[in-house]
């Protein structure tokens, strides 16, 4: 959790600049060790070799000159890579850095995730045998509160990720209030599939009938619940916007923001290419960036993602709705209250060295 003051200004400074993209999520790896029920990751070789190690440090290095302030690796599992210490440890000391775990490796990368700002353990249900079916390997609910559990006691910001679905939606306040009280956070994706209308950087969600919403008028429900427990109690990492944002989508079918994809926020896999979305194409080389971020090109593309309506990828509906200033402020208010709640948490698990159980 390395927030030196030093760094502190320099993302603030970087946070305050509206033509700069603020979000990266860069999926390291296809490489899964789980076979998640809605997911497509693990079921796709990758004949390509992934970037090495320097050439992640070098694309690390130009999105801190392009301004970005946070860095979510994700997967596959990005803790797979053999080199995942050095890259935290890199990008610790100039982003925001969140690191995504289904919970079965972090108690091996204790000593590298020191360096990393969040830790996401993904649990879709307080239901272990529910949980591990949706993951898709049994056990896998018991490693992930093992994982909370070790990582909160060395000090490392853990919290539970959690995908709603139609399969898990009537047990997502449960599921918050269990962890938030425990002093763990949780925040969410929202289940998607892939709709592609062309190429695409690469494929995340398969449609599965058991997940796709069948019950709109429930998911806004929830939503409306989320959003009053939010203002009772924090450990929720998720704002207020955004919550009135997925109200309107189920509810009314309606769309609050313009999608900011290739200028508020980008993508990049494995072999270092950029897209404004996974569901669109390649459109760079990160190395490319700093000539092509301000071009023409650049300029026509967002114009035309702007316009885009296919997805409801919760990450994507986050950084459009945070673009601009208000936006930004409100995402920094958030988390300085979420990392409050969450120290004051880990001290107090020192203390009593709380375990964490859940019996059905």
């Amino acid at each position: 959790m390395p927030f030196s003051i030093g760094k502190v200004i320099d993302l603030f400074r970087r946070a305050v600049s509206l033509n700069s993209p603020h979000h990266v999520q860069w999926m390291l790896t296809r490489r899964c060790n789980y076979r998640c029920r809605g997911c497509t990751v693990w079921q796709e070789h990758d004949p390509e070799p992934e970037l090495s190690t320097d050439k992640v440090k070098a694309g690390l290095d130009i999105l801190r000159k392009l301004g970005v302030v946070e860095i979510v690796f994700s997967g596959g599992n990005p803790l797979l890579r053999e080199d995942i210490d050095e890259i935290i440890s890199y990008a610790s000391k100039y982003f925001v850095t969140t690191v995504y775990d289904n919970g079965s490796i972090a108690v091996k990368k204790i000593d590298a995730l020191r360096d990393a700002d969040f830790v996401a353990i993904s649990i879709d249900s307080i239901n272990p045998e529910k949980n591990d079916y949706i993951r898709g390997v049994h056990g896998a609910f018991k490693t992930a509160l093992t994982a909370i559990e070790r990582l909160t006691e060395e000090g490392i910001i853990a919290g539970v990720s959690t995908t709603i679905s139609q399969m898990n939606l009537n047990e997502i306040v449960d599921l918050t209030k269990y962890f938030t009280d425990r002093g763990i956070p949780v925040w969410y994706c929202l289940y998607s599939y892939d709709v592609p209308s062309g190429p695409q950087l690469f494929s995340i969600g398969k449609r599965n009938d058991e997940f796709e919403f069948r019950d709109r008028k429930a998911a806004a429900k929830l939503f409306e619940k989320l959003l009053w427990l939010k203002r009772e109690k924090p450990g929720i990492f998720i704002t207020e916007r955004t919550l009135v944002a997925l109200r309107e989508l189920f509810l009314n079918n309606r769309r609050i923001w313009e999608c900011k994809a290739l200028r508020s926020f980008f993508m990049i896999d494995p072999h270092g290419r950029v897209a404004g979305c996974h569901l669109k194409e390649p459109v760079a080389s990160i190395f490319e960036l700093p000539e092509l971020w301000e071009s023409e090109r650049f300029n026509e593309l967002r114009k035309k993602y702007s316009q885009c309506r296919d997805c409801a990828y919760l990450c994507y509906i986050f950084y459009s709705l945070h673009s601009n200033l208000s936006g930004t402020t409100e995402i920094l208010l958030d988390q300085l209250d979420n990392i409050k709640f969450v120290l004051s948490k880990i001290y107090n698990q020192r203390v009593r060295n709380q375990k964490l159980t859940y019996t059905c």
